[in-house]
């Protein structure tokens, strides 16, 4: 396991609720669904991680339990906080941002010619002769 969440630790091979972590787990969403920002709920409750940071811990379904963690937080809270998360989210417009954003069609369409013979062992001459067998349709 490379990541243990905020919260956790891992003890005789098992994750475990570390208590200290998990009560400001708890204190920071109650915070958060109050009205107070990430930042300053994670300021408030005792963590020490940055705005991006306190943005994943509140995503993290984790929290609510699974095979692997033990639930620090109950469905309830958890919703709720997704709730505020979003209402803010569209009340900055940030969510109309992202639903408006759509890639852009390729200006150009390629394709690649059929393969004649043996590739070079060389890896610089098979990329070269690779990238040669690629043709513009337009």
């Amino acid at each position: 396991m490379a990541y243990v969440p905020y919260g956790y630790t891992i003890t005789e091979g098992l994750v475990a609720v570390d208590e200290k972590e998990a009560e400001q787990v708890r204190m920071f969403f109650e915070k958060y669904i109050s009205g107070l920002s990430l930042a300053v709920a994670g300021e408030q409750a005792g963590i020490q991680k940055t705005h991006s940071s306190m943005g994943l811990i509140l995503k993290n379904i984790s929290y609510l339990g699974n095979d692997v963690y033990p639930a620090i937080i109950d469905r309830e809270t958890f919703d709720k906080a997704e709730e505020v998360r979003n209402k803010r989210a569209k009340d900055l417009g940030r969510i109309a941002e992202l639903a408006a954003f759509t890639s852009p069609s390729p200006i150009e369409r390629f394709k690649m010619k059929k393969s004649e013979g043996k590739l070079p062992d060389d890896p610089v001459a098979r990329a070269e002769y690779l990238y040669s067998l690629i043709e513009s349709e337009v």
